[in-house]
Protein backbone atom coordinates (compact mmCIF):
# COMPACT_ATOMS: atom_id res chain seq x y z
CA UNK A 1 0.00 0.00 0.00
CA UNK A 2 0.79 3.42 -0.63
CA UNK A 3 -0.14 6.66 0.42
CA UNK A 4 -3.43 8.12 2.22
CA UNK A 5 -6.48 6.34 1.48
CA UNK A 6 -9.75 7.71 0.25
CA UNK A 7 -11.27 8.63 3.50
CA UNK A 8 -8.53 10.49 4.74
CA UNK A 9 -9.71 13.84 3.01
CA UNK A 10 -13.04 13.55 3.04
CA UNK A 11 -13.12 12.61 6.56
CA UNK A 12 -10.17 15.61 6.91
CA UNK A 13 -12.00 18.45 5.74
CA UNK A 14 -14.60 18.34 8.63
CA UNK A 15 -10.96 20.06 10.91
CA UNK A 16 -11.55 22.99 8.39
CA UNK A 17 -15.05 23.73 10.46
CA UNK A 18 -14.13 26.41 13.07
CA UNK A 19 -12.32 28.22 10.16
CA UNK A 20 -15.20 28.34 7.42
CA UNK A 21 -17.54 29.03 10.34
CA UNK A 22 -15.34 32.33 11.64
CA UNK A 23 -14.88 33.48 8.24
CA UNK A 24 -18.44 33.29 8.07
CA UNK A 25 -18.88 35.27 10.63
CA UNK A 26 -15.69 37.89 9.89
CA UNK A 27 -17.92 38.48 6.60
CA UNK A 28 -20.31 38.92 8.25
CA UNK A 29 -23.12 36.73 7.70
CA UNK A 30 -26.27 36.03 10.36
CA UNK A 31 -25.72 33.55 12.46
CA UNK A 32 -28.81 31.21 11.43
CA UNK A 33 -27.84 31.28 7.37
CA UNK A 34 -23.92 30.27 8.92
CA UNK A 35 -25.51 27.98 10.54
CA UNK A 36 -27.46 26.59 7.48
CA UNK A 37 -24.33 26.82 5.52
CA UNK A 38 -22.04 24.93 7.58
CA UNK A 39 -24.79 22.18 8.10
CA UNK A 40 -24.55 21.93 4.13
CA UNK A 41 -21.22 21.35 3.94
CA UNK A 42 -21.21 19.26 6.38
CA UNK A 43 -23.76 17.01 4.48
CA UNK A 44 -21.58 16.79 1.55
CA UNK A 45 -18.95 14.52 3.41
CA UNK A 46 -18.76 11.05 4.44
CA UNK A 47 -20.18 11.05 8.34
CA UNK A 48 -17.82 9.61 11.03
CA UNK A 49 -18.48 5.90 10.91
CA UNK A 50 -16.86 2.90 14.01
CA UNK A 51 -15.21 1.74 10.35
CA UNK A 52 -13.43 5.34 9.91
CA UNK A 53 -10.51 5.02 11.46
CA UNK A 54 -9.21 1.44 10.48
CA UNK A 55 -11.02 2.63 7.23
CA UNK A 56 -7.60 5.49 6.86
CA UNK A 57 -4.98 3.06 7.85
CA UNK A 58 -2.94 1.51 5.16
CA UNK A 59 -1.96 -1.55 7.43
CA UNK A 60 -5.13 -2.23 7.76
CA UNK A 61 -4.95 -4.32 4.52
CA UNK A 62 -2.81 -6.73 5.73
CA UNK A 63 -4.69 -6.97 8.88
CA UNK A 64 -8.11 -7.23 7.24
CA UNK A 65 -6.55 -10.77 5.43
CA UNK A 66 -5.42 -11.78 8.25
CA UNK A 67 -7.74 -12.11 10.41
CA UNK A 68 -10.06 -13.15 8.23
CA UNK A 69 -8.14 -16.18 7.23
CA UNK A 70 -6.54 -16.35 10.68
CA UNK A 71 -2.97 -16.30 10.27
CA UNK A 72 -0.47 -15.84 12.72
CA UNK A 73 2.52 -14.62 10.99
CA UNK A 74 3.95 -11.40 10.17
CA UNK A 75 1.34 -8.84 9.77
CA UNK A 76 2.45 -5.56 7.98
CA UNK A 77 2.19 -3.37 4.98
CA UNK A 78 5.27 -1.99 3.06
CA UNK A 79 4.87 1.23 1.36
CA UNK A 80 8.20 2.68 -1.23
CA UNK A 81 5.72 4.51 -3.26
CA UNK A 82 5.31 3.12 -6.94
CA UNK A 83 7.48 0.04 -5.94
CA UNK A 84 5.69 -0.97 -2.98
CA UNK A 85 4.53 -4.44 -4.46
CA UNK A 86 8.25 -5.55 -5.40
CA UNK A 87 9.30 -4.07 -1.34
CA UNK A 88 6.47 -6.15 -0.21
CA UNK A 89 7.77 -8.79 -2.28
CA UNK A 90 11.25 -8.43 -0.96
CA UNK A 91 9.94 -8.97 2.64
CA UNK A 92 8.36 -11.74 2.12
CA UNK A 93 11.24 -13.48 0.67
CA UNK A 94 12.87 -12.82 3.57
CA UNK A 95 10.57 -14.38 5.84
CA UNK A 96 10.92 -17.61 3.70
CA UNK A 97 15.03 -17.49 3.76
CA UNK A 98 14.61 -16.81 7.26
CA UNK A 99 12.82 -19.87 8.10
CA UNK A 100 10.59 -17.55 10.09
CA UNK A 101 7.10 -18.85 7.77
CA UNK A 102 6.57 -21.79 5.25
CA UNK A 103 4.10 -20.13 3.27
CA UNK A 104 2.98 -15.42 2.94
CA UNK A 105 0.58 -13.68 0.83
CA UNK A 106 2.19 -10.94 -0.27
CA UNK A 107 1.21 -8.31 -3.02
CA UNK A 108 -0.15 -5.14 -3.96
CA UNK A 109 -3.10 -2.71 -3.54
CA UNK A 110 -4.22 0.34 -5.22
CA UNK A 111 -7.74 1.66 -5.78
CA UNK A 112 -6.97 5.15 -4.72
CA UNK A 113 -7.78 7.45 -7.89
CA UNK A 114 -10.02 10.29 -6.88
CA UNK A 115 -9.25 13.82 -7.77
CA UNK A 116 -6.76 14.40 -5.28
CA UNK A 117 -4.34 11.70 -6.65
CA UNK A 118 -5.10 12.86 -10.39
CA UNK A 119 -3.91 16.85 -8.53
CA UNK A 120 -1.21 14.90 -7.24
CA UNK A 121 0.13 13.22 -10.46
CA UNK A 122 -1.12 16.50 -12.53
CA UNK A 123 1.23 19.03 -10.50
CA UNK A 124 4.38 16.73 -10.60
CA UNK A 125 3.69 16.58 -14.00
CA UNK A 126 3.99 12.96 -15.33
CA UNK A 127 -0.03 12.44 -16.34
CA UNK A 128 -0.46 12.39 -20.51
CA UNK A 129 -1.89 15.17 -22.09
CA UNK A 130 -3.57 12.76 -24.75
CA UNK A 131 -4.72 10.07 -22.46
CA UNK A 132 -2.40 6.94 -23.07
CA UNK A 133 0.68 5.83 -21.20
CA UNK A 134 2.96 4.33 -24.44
CA UNK A 135 5.69 2.84 -22.42
CA UNK A 136 8.11 3.08 -25.27
CA UNK A 137 7.13 4.48 -27.70
CA UNK A 138 8.74 7.83 -29.51
CA UNK A 139 5.77 9.72 -29.12
CA UNK A 140 5.04 8.86 -25.38
CA UNK A 141 4.01 11.39 -23.01
CA UNK A 142 3.12 10.72 -19.43
CA UNK A 143 1.40 7.92 -17.46
CA UNK A 144 -2.54 7.62 -17.03
CA UNK A 145 -3.59 6.42 -13.97
CA UNK A 146 -4.71 2.60 -12.94
CA UNK A 147 -6.02 0.63 -9.80
CA UNK A 148 -5.52 -3.07 -8.80
CA UNK A 149 -5.48 -5.83 -6.39
CA UNK A 150 -3.02 -8.57 -6.97
CA UNK A 151 -2.17 -11.39 -4.28
CA UNK A 152 0.33 -13.89 -4.86
CA UNK A 153 1.33 -16.78 -2.29
CA UNK A 154 5.05 -17.58 -2.00
CA UNK A 155 6.79 -20.92 -0.85
CA UNK A 156 10.02 -22.46 -0.82
CA UNK A 157 10.18 -24.42 -4.07
CA UNK A 158 11.20 -27.57 -2.13
CA UNK A 159 8.07 -26.94 0.28
CA UNK A 160 6.00 -26.76 -2.97
CA UNK A 161 7.22 -30.09 -4.82
CA UNK A 162 6.86 -31.89 -1.53
CA UNK A 163 3.04 -30.69 -1.08
CA UNK A 164 2.16 -31.02 -4.31
CA UNK A 165 1.43 -27.41 -4.96
CA UNK A 166 0.62 -26.34 -8.51
CA UNK A 167 3.97 -24.27 -9.03
CA UNK A 168 3.36 -21.30 -11.59
CA UNK A 169 6.77 -19.49 -12.06
CA UNK A 170 10.21 -19.86 -9.74
CA UNK A 171 11.40 -16.71 -7.60
CA UNK A 172 15.25 -16.69 -8.14
CA UNK A 173 16.01 -13.58 -6.57
CA UNK A 174 15.30 -10.05 -6.28
CA UNK A 175 18.15 -6.97 -6.08
CA UNK A 176 17.27 -3.70 -3.66
CA UNK A 177 18.92 0.06 -4.19
CA UNK A 178 17.93 3.09 -3.57
CA UNK A 179 19.18 6.44 -5.39
CA UNK A 180 21.21 8.24 -2.70
CA UNK A 181 21.75 11.44 -3.51
CA UNK A 182 19.72 13.18 -6.47
CA UNK A 183 18.47 16.30 -8.43
CA UNK A 184 14.82 15.69 -6.86
CA UNK A 185 12.81 13.23 -5.01
CA UNK A 186 10.61 12.48 -8.52
CA UNK A 187 13.62 12.26 -10.39
CA UNK A 188 15.36 8.63 -11.15
CA UNK A 189 18.73 7.89 -11.42
CA UNK A 190 20.37 5.29 -13.59
CA UNK A 191 23.20 4.44 -11.13
CA UNK A 192 20.76 3.59 -8.80
CA UNK A 193 19.40 1.41 -10.98
CA UNK A 194 22.01 -0.24 -12.30
CA UNK A 195 23.18 -1.55 -8.47
CA UNK A 196 19.70 -2.76 -8.35
CA UNK A 197 19.52 -4.68 -11.42
CA UNK A 198 23.24 -6.17 -10.60
CA UNK A 199 22.58 -7.00 -6.93
CA UNK A 200 18.94 -9.12 -8.52
CA UNK A 201 21.33 -11.10 -10.74
CA UNK A 202 24.62 -11.69 -8.53
CA UNK A 203 21.33 -13.01 -5.87
CA UNK A 204 19.99 -15.18 -8.51
CA UNK A 205 23.04 -16.55 -9.22
CA UNK A 206 21.80 -16.13 -13.33
CA UNK A 207 23.16 -14.27 -16.30
CA UNK A 208 21.32 -11.28 -18.13
CA UNK A 209 22.02 -13.05 -21.48
CA UNK A 210 19.44 -15.55 -20.11
CA UNK A 211 16.55 -12.98 -19.59
CA UNK A 212 14.57 -13.26 -22.38
CA UNK A 213 11.53 -10.74 -21.09
CA UNK A 214 11.66 -7.64 -18.69
CA UNK A 215 8.29 -6.51 -17.62
CA UNK A 216 10.09 -2.62 -16.88
CA UNK A 217 8.25 -0.33 -14.91
CA UNK A 218 7.65 1.93 -18.45
CA UNK A 219 5.43 4.30 -16.98
CA UNK A 220 5.34 5.96 -20.29
CA UNK A 221 7.61 9.20 -19.32
CA UNK A 222 10.01 10.55 -21.16
CA UNK A 223 12.33 11.13 -18.74
CA UNK A 224 11.92 7.70 -16.69
CA UNK A 225 11.59 5.33 -19.74
CA UNK A 226 15.29 6.77 -21.05
CA UNK A 227 16.63 6.43 -17.68
CA UNK A 228 14.94 2.87 -17.06
CA UNK A 229 16.50 1.70 -20.49
CA UNK A 230 20.14 3.60 -20.38
CA UNK A 231 20.30 1.11 -16.90
CA UNK A 232 19.03 -1.94 -18.77
CA UNK A 233 21.36 -1.24 -21.40
CA UNK A 234 24.38 -0.77 -19.23
CA UNK A 235 23.45 -3.96 -17.03
CA UNK A 236 22.77 -6.40 -19.77
CA UNK A 237 25.83 -5.33 -22.14
CA UNK A 238 28.22 -6.17 -19.04
CA UNK A 239 27.25 -9.41 -19.99
CA UNK A 240 29.34 -9.90 -23.30
CA UNK A 241 26.54 -10.75 -25.43
CA UNK A 242 26.20 -9.59 -28.58
CA UNK A 243 22.82 -8.48 -30.67
CA UNK A 244 19.12 -8.06 -30.07
CA UNK A 245 17.56 -11.41 -27.75
CA UNK A 246 15.47 -9.93 -25.08
CA UNK A 247 11.87 -9.07 -25.12
CA UNK A 248 10.91 -5.23 -23.43
CA UNK A 249 7.52 -3.97 -22.59
CA UNK A 250 5.45 -2.59 -19.90
CA UNK A 251 1.69 -3.97 -18.84
CA UNK A 252 0.87 0.13 -17.93
CA UNK A 253 -0.04 0.53 -21.81
CA UNK A 254 -3.06 -1.85 -20.80
CA UNK A 255 -4.00 -0.75 -17.16
CA UNK A 256 -2.21 2.31 -16.99
CA UNK A 257 0.12 2.98 -13.50
CA UNK A 258 -1.52 1.01 -10.58
CA UNK A 259 0.93 2.35 -7.79
CA UNK A 260 1.51 0.70 -5.11
CA UNK A 261 0.02 -2.34 -7.27
CA UNK A 262 2.10 -1.72 -10.85
CA UNK A 263 4.43 -4.55 -9.40
CA UNK A 264 2.09 -6.89 -8.84
CA UNK A 265 0.91 -6.59 -12.31
CA UNK A 266 4.18 -6.71 -13.75
CA UNK A 267 4.65 -9.90 -11.95
CA UNK A 268 1.14 -11.70 -12.63
CA UNK A 269 2.03 -10.68 -16.48
CA UNK A 270 5.71 -12.06 -16.43
CA UNK A 271 4.50 -15.35 -14.60
CA UNK A 272 1.99 -15.29 -16.89
CA UNK A 273 3.95 -15.36 -20.33
CA UNK A 274 6.26 -18.29 -18.42
CA UNK A 275 3.35 -20.50 -17.96
CA UNK A 276 2.02 -19.81 -21.07
CA UNK A 277 5.24 -19.85 -23.13
CA UNK A 278 3.97 -16.68 -24.74
CA UNK A 279 5.86 -13.18 -25.27
CA UNK A 280 3.42 -11.00 -24.35
CA UNK A 281 2.42 -7.40 -25.99
CA UNK A 282 2.88 -3.84 -25.36
CA UNK A 283 0.30 -1.77 -27.87
CA UNK A 284 0.04 1.59 -28.60
CA UNK A 285 3.56 1.53 -29.78
CA UNK A 286 4.39 2.60 -33.33
CA UNK A 287 7.65 3.39 -33.41
CA UNK A 288 10.20 2.55 -29.78
CA UNK A 289 12.55 5.64 -29.21
CA UNK A 290 15.79 5.40 -31.05
CA UNK A 291 17.60 4.21 -28.21
CA UNK A 292 15.86 1.01 -28.60
CA UNK A 293 16.72 1.03 -32.66
CA UNK A 294 20.14 2.24 -32.62
CA UNK A 295 23.69 0.43 -32.06
CA UNK A 296 22.28 -2.88 -31.78
CA UNK A 297 20.71 -3.11 -28.57
CA UNK A 298 19.82 -6.28 -26.42
CA UNK A 299 16.06 -4.97 -26.17
CA UNK A 300 13.24 -5.02 -28.81
CA UNK A 301 9.51 -3.77 -28.28
CA UNK A 302 7.34 -6.66 -28.49
CA UNK A 303 3.86 -5.67 -30.03
CA UNK A 304 2.31 -8.97 -30.64
CA UNK A 305 1.83 -12.19 -28.91
CA UNK A 306 4.85 -14.42 -29.99
CA UNK A 307 5.60 -17.95 -29.06
CA UNK A 308 8.34 -18.26 -26.09
CA UNK A 309 10.34 -21.17 -27.41
CA UNK A 310 12.66 -23.04 -25.35
CA UNK A 311 16.57 -22.21 -25.43
CA UNK A 312 18.41 -25.81 -24.72
CA UNK A 313 20.91 -23.76 -22.69
CA UNK A 314 18.87 -22.39 -19.64
CA UNK A 315 15.45 -22.63 -18.72
CA UNK A 316 13.02 -19.46 -19.28
CA UNK A 317 13.77 -16.80 -17.34
CA UNK A 318 12.21 -13.09 -16.81
CA UNK A 319 12.55 -10.13 -14.88
CA UNK A 320 10.45 -7.69 -13.29
CA UNK A 321 11.30 -3.93 -12.18
CA UNK A 322 9.69 -1.70 -9.82
CA UNK A 323 10.50 1.96 -8.86
CA UNK A 324 9.24 4.32 -6.65
CA UNK A 325 9.51 8.30 -6.06
CA UNK A 326 12.17 8.67 -3.31
CA UNK A 327 14.46 6.17 -5.51
CA UNK A 328 13.70 3.07 -4.09
CA UNK A 329 14.72 0.53 -6.41
CA UNK A 330 13.30 -2.90 -6.96
CA UNK A 331 14.04 -5.91 -9.05
CA UNK A 332 12.99 -9.56 -9.47
CA UNK A 333 14.60 -12.47 -11.85
CA UNK A 334 11.67 -14.90 -12.19
CA UNK A 335 12.20 -18.65 -13.87
CA UNK A 336 9.40 -20.55 -15.57
CA UNK A 337 7.94 -23.82 -13.26
CA UNK A 338 9.57 -27.16 -13.14
CA UNK A 339 6.48 -28.68 -13.41
CA UNK A 340 5.84 -28.72 -17.78
CA UNK A 341 2.70 -27.26 -18.96
CA UNK A 342 0.60 -29.72 -21.07
CA UNK A 343 -2.85 -27.71 -21.08
CA UNK A 344 -3.54 -25.64 -24.38
CA UNK A 345 -4.20 -21.78 -23.32
CA UNK A 346 -7.61 -21.44 -23.94
CA UNK A 347 -9.06 -18.70 -23.13
CA UNK A 348 -12.72 -17.04 -22.45
CA UNK A 349 -12.84 -15.64 -26.25
CA UNK A 350 -14.16 -18.56 -27.89
CA UNK A 351 -16.09 -21.90 -26.08
CA UNK A 352 -15.83 -24.96 -27.81
CA UNK A 353 -19.15 -26.89 -26.66
CA UNK A 354 -18.98 -30.57 -27.71
CA UNK A 355 -21.97 -32.66 -26.87
CA UNK A 356 -22.63 -36.20 -28.09
CA UNK A 357 -25.04 -39.06 -26.82
CA UNK A 358 -26.24 -42.52 -28.04
CA UNK A 359 -29.65 -41.14 -28.99
CA UNK A 360 -30.88 -38.32 -30.29
CA UNK A 361 -33.31 -37.68 -27.63
CA UNK A 362 -30.55 -37.87 -25.07
CA UNK A 363 -28.62 -35.28 -27.35
CA UNK A 364 -31.39 -33.08 -26.99
CA UNK A 365 -32.51 -33.62 -23.25
CA UNK A 366 -28.69 -31.83 -22.99
CA UNK A 367 -29.74 -28.59 -24.29
CA UNK A 368 -32.15 -27.99 -21.89
CA UNK A 369 -29.96 -26.18 -18.90
CA UNK A 370 -28.79 -23.77 -21.87
CA UNK A 371 -32.37 -22.37 -22.44
CA UNK A 372 -32.00 -19.96 -19.40
CA UNK A 373 -29.61 -16.90 -18.95
CA UNK A 374 -26.08 -18.12 -18.31
CA UNK A 375 -23.25 -16.27 -17.97
CA UNK A 376 -20.07 -16.56 -19.70
CA UNK A 377 -18.11 -17.79 -16.44
CA UNK A 378 -20.40 -20.27 -16.33
CA UNK A 379 -20.76 -21.45 -19.57
CA UNK A 380 -16.94 -22.05 -20.11
CA UNK A 381 -16.98 -24.25 -16.88
CA UNK A 382 -19.82 -26.26 -18.51
CA UNK A 383 -17.59 -26.31 -21.65
CA UNK A 384 -14.70 -27.94 -20.16
CA UNK A 385 -17.01 -30.61 -18.76
CA UNK A 386 -18.65 -31.20 -21.88
CA UNK A 387 -15.24 -31.98 -23.79
CA UNK A 388 -14.36 -34.43 -20.93
CA UNK A 389 -17.49 -36.44 -21.59
CA UNK A 390 -17.68 -35.82 -25.48
CA UNK A 391 -17.51 -39.53 -26.95
CA UNK A 392 -16.76 -39.65 -30.55
CA UNK A 393 -18.02 -42.99 -31.22
CA UNK A 394 -20.79 -42.19 -30.44
CA UNK A 395 -24.44 -42.02 -32.80
CA UNK A 396 -25.07 -38.76 -33.01
CA UNK A 397 -22.73 -35.62 -32.25
CA UNK A 398 -23.22 -32.34 -31.80
CA UNK A 399 -20.23 -29.07 -31.46
CA UNK A 400 -20.46 -25.47 -31.22
CA UNK A 401 -17.93 -22.74 -31.11
CA UNK A 402 -19.39 -19.84 -29.65
CA UNK A 403 -17.72 -16.25 -30.07
CA UNK A 404 -17.67 -13.79 -26.77
CA UNK A 405 -18.52 -10.72 -28.86
CA UNK A 406 -20.73 -12.40 -31.37
CA UNK A 407 -22.48 -15.06 -29.76
CA UNK A 408 -26.02 -14.95 -27.35
CA UNK A 409 -26.22 -18.09 -25.90
CA UNK A 410 -29.84 -18.71 -25.55
CA UNK A 411 -30.34 -17.52 -29.11
CA UNK A 412 -27.85 -20.07 -30.17
CA UNK A 413 -29.36 -23.30 -28.31
CA UNK A 414 -33.18 -21.85 -29.50
CA UNK A 415 -31.83 -21.93 -33.07
CA UNK A 416 -29.95 -25.81 -32.87
CA UNK A 417 -33.23 -26.93 -31.49
CA UNK A 418 -35.07 -25.27 -34.12
CA UNK A 419 -32.57 -27.03 -36.79
CA UNK A 420 -33.38 -30.52 -35.05
CA UNK A 421 -37.33 -29.76 -34.97
CA UNK A 422 -37.42 -28.74 -39.04
CA UNK A 423 -34.82 -31.10 -40.02
CA UNK A 424 -35.40 -34.76 -38.42
CA UNK A 425 -34.10 -37.20 -40.72
CA UNK A 426 -31.14 -35.20 -41.66
CA UNK A 427 -27.76 -36.59 -40.66
CA UNK A 428 -25.80 -33.52 -41.34
CA UNK A 429 -26.13 -29.80 -41.13
CA UNK A 430 -25.02 -26.68 -39.48
CA UNK A 431 -26.17 -23.20 -38.82
CA UNK A 432 -24.48 -19.82 -39.10
CA UNK A 433 -23.85 -19.13 -35.57
CA UNK A 434 -21.37 -21.51 -34.88
CA UNK A 435 -23.10 -25.52 -34.50
CA UNK A 436 -22.38 -28.62 -36.24
CA UNK A 437 -24.86 -31.80 -36.23
CA UNK A 438 -23.46 -35.07 -37.66
CA UNK A 439 -24.72 -38.71 -37.11
CA UNK A 440 -23.83 -42.41 -38.08
CA UNK A 441 -20.46 -43.20 -38.78
CA UNK A 442 -17.81 -41.35 -40.33
CA UNK A 443 -18.29 -41.45 -44.14
CA UNK A 444 -14.85 -42.23 -45.73
CA UNK A 445 -10.94 -41.82 -45.17
CA UNK A 446 -9.41 -38.53 -43.63
CA UNK A 447 -6.57 -36.96 -45.73
CA UNK A 448 -4.04 -34.71 -44.86
CA UNK A 449 -2.47 -32.18 -47.69
CA UNK A 450 0.80 -30.50 -46.70
CA UNK A 451 1.66 -27.24 -48.50
CA UNK A 452 4.75 -26.59 -50.66
CA UNK A 453 6.98 -23.67 -51.49
CA UNK A 454 5.43 -20.64 -51.66
CA UNK A 455 3.13 -21.25 -48.98
CA UNK A 456 5.35 -19.28 -46.01
CA UNK A 457 4.76 -16.26 -44.70
CA UNK A 458 5.97 -14.29 -41.65
CA UNK A 459 4.02 -15.43 -38.61
CA UNK A 460 2.67 -18.21 -40.48
CA UNK A 461 -0.27 -20.35 -37.69
CA UNK A 462 1.29 -17.87 -34.58
CA UNK A 463 -1.61 -18.14 -32.46
CA UNK A 464 -1.45 -21.79 -32.74
CA UNK A 465 2.28 -21.57 -31.70
CA UNK A 466 1.04 -19.21 -28.62
CA UNK A 467 -1.47 -21.54 -27.78
CA UNK A 468 -0.72 -25.21 -28.29
CA UNK A 469 2.50 -27.10 -26.38
CA UNK A 470 2.57 -29.34 -29.20
CA UNK A 471 2.86 -27.10 -31.82
CA UNK A 472 5.65 -25.59 -29.76
CA UNK A 473 7.26 -28.62 -29.02
CA UNK A 474 7.64 -29.23 -32.76
CA UNK A 475 9.13 -25.92 -33.00
CA UNK A 476 11.87 -26.24 -30.32
CA UNK A 477 12.52 -29.83 -32.15
CA UNK A 478 12.80 -27.93 -35.53
CA UNK A 479 15.16 -25.67 -34.29
CA UNK A 480 17.68 -28.15 -32.75
CA UNK A 481 17.49 -29.79 -36.19
CA UNK A 482 17.88 -26.23 -38.39
CA UNK A 483 20.47 -25.38 -35.48
CA UNK A 484 22.32 -28.56 -36.18
CA UNK A 485 22.48 -27.94 -40.01
CA UNK A 486 22.82 -25.04 -39.78
CA UNK A 487 26.41 -24.75 -38.33
CA UNK A 488 28.33 -24.11 -41.55
CA UNK A 489 27.01 -20.93 -42.28
CA UNK A 490 26.93 -18.84 -39.68
CA UNK A 491 23.62 -18.10 -39.12
CA UNK A 492 22.51 -16.51 -35.95
CA UNK A 493 18.99 -17.05 -35.57
CA UNK A 494 17.11 -20.11 -34.47
CA UNK A 495 14.50 -20.83 -37.67
CA UNK A 496 11.46 -19.95 -35.11
CA UNK A 497 12.87 -16.39 -35.16
CA UNK A 498 12.78 -15.87 -39.35
CA UNK A 499 8.89 -17.61 -38.77
CA UNK A 500 8.30 -15.28 -35.84
CA UNK A 501 10.91 -12.10 -36.11
CA UNK A 502 11.05 -9.54 -33.79
CA UNK A 503 8.53 -6.57 -34.82
CA UNK A 504 9.73 -4.72 -37.74
CA UNK A 505 9.45 -1.11 -37.72
CA UNK A 506 9.33 0.27 -41.39
CA UNK A 507 7.78 -1.18 -44.86
CA UNK A 508 11.57 -2.09 -45.69
CA UNK A 509 11.92 -3.55 -42.44
CA UNK A 510 8.91 -5.86 -42.96
CA UNK A 511 9.61 -6.87 -46.49
CA UNK A 512 13.31 -7.96 -45.27
CA UNK A 513 11.32 -10.35 -42.88
CA UNK A 514 9.73 -12.04 -45.41
CA UNK A 515 12.87 -11.80 -48.09
CA UNK A 516 15.15 -14.08 -45.62
CA UNK A 517 11.77 -16.35 -45.08
CA UNK A 518 11.51 -17.16 -48.66
CA UNK A 519 15.21 -18.19 -48.88
CA UNK A 520 14.42 -21.90 -50.41
CA UNK A 521 17.12 -23.09 -47.19
CA UNK A 522 14.54 -21.12 -44.75
CA UNK A 523 11.57 -21.77 -46.17
CA UNK A 524 11.24 -24.78 -46.47
CA UNK A 525 12.22 -26.24 -43.40
CA UNK A 526 9.48 -23.62 -41.70
CA UNK A 527 6.84 -24.94 -43.99
CA UNK A 528 7.78 -28.38 -42.56
CA UNK A 529 7.33 -27.02 -38.95
CA UNK A 530 4.43 -25.45 -38.81
CA UNK A 531 2.73 -28.52 -40.77
CA UNK A 532 3.94 -30.76 -38.53
CA UNK A 533 3.25 -28.99 -35.89
CA UNK A 534 -0.82 -28.09 -36.75
CA UNK A 535 -1.28 -31.85 -37.36
CA UNK A 536 0.26 -32.61 -33.81
CA UNK A 537 -2.28 -30.04 -32.62
CA UNK A 538 -5.40 -31.80 -34.44
CA UNK A 539 -3.89 -35.15 -33.09
CA UNK A 540 -4.27 -34.09 -29.41
CA UNK A 541 -8.10 -33.67 -30.36
CA UNK A 542 -8.04 -37.06 -31.76
CA UNK A 543 -7.77 -36.68 -35.47
CA UNK A 544 -5.36 -38.67 -37.20
CA UNK A 545 -4.75 -38.80 -40.98
CA UNK A 546 -5.21 -41.85 -42.33
CA UNK A 547 -3.39 -40.64 -46.01
CA UNK A 548 -1.21 -38.05 -46.49
CA UNK A 549 0.26 -36.50 -49.89
CA UNK A 550 1.65 -32.65 -50.50
CA UNK A 551 2.01 -30.06 -53.11
CA UNK A 552 5.57 -30.06 -53.76
CA UNK A 553 7.94 -29.88 -50.89
CA UNK A 554 4.58 -30.68 -49.34
CA UNK A 555 5.70 -34.18 -50.40
CA UNK A 556 8.55 -34.22 -47.89
CA UNK A 557 5.93 -33.27 -44.74
CA UNK A 558 3.92 -36.42 -45.86
CA UNK A 559 6.16 -38.49 -45.84
CA UNK A 560 7.73 -37.38 -42.55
Amino acid sequence: MTGTLEMVIPLGARLGHPKWRQALKDAGVPDDVAADVMQRIGEAYVPWQENSFPGLLGNVVAGRITNRLDLGGTNCVVDAACASSLSALHLAALELWSGRSDMVLTGGVDTFNDIFMYMCFSKTPALSATGNARPFSEDADGTILGEGVGVLALKRLADAERDGDRIYAVLRGIGTSSDGAGNAVYAPKKEGQIRCLQEAYRVAGVSPDTIELVEAHGTGTKVGDATEVAALNAVYRESGRTGTWCALGSVKSQIGHTKAAAGAAGLFKAILALQHRVLPPTIKVERPPEILLSNDPPFYVNTEARPWLANPRHPRRAAVSAFGFGGSNFHCVLEESPQPQTAPDWDDDVLLMAFSAPTIAELQSQLVNWREPVTWQAARARSVALRAAFNVAHEHRLICVWEREKTNIAEAIAAVEKMFATYPDRAQWSTPDGASYGRGPRAGKLAVLFPGQGAQTVGMLRELACRFPEMQQVLDEANSAFAACDESTGRDLKLSEYIYPFPAWTPEDREACESRLRATEVAQPAIGAVSLGALAVLNRFGITAEMTAGHSYGELTALC
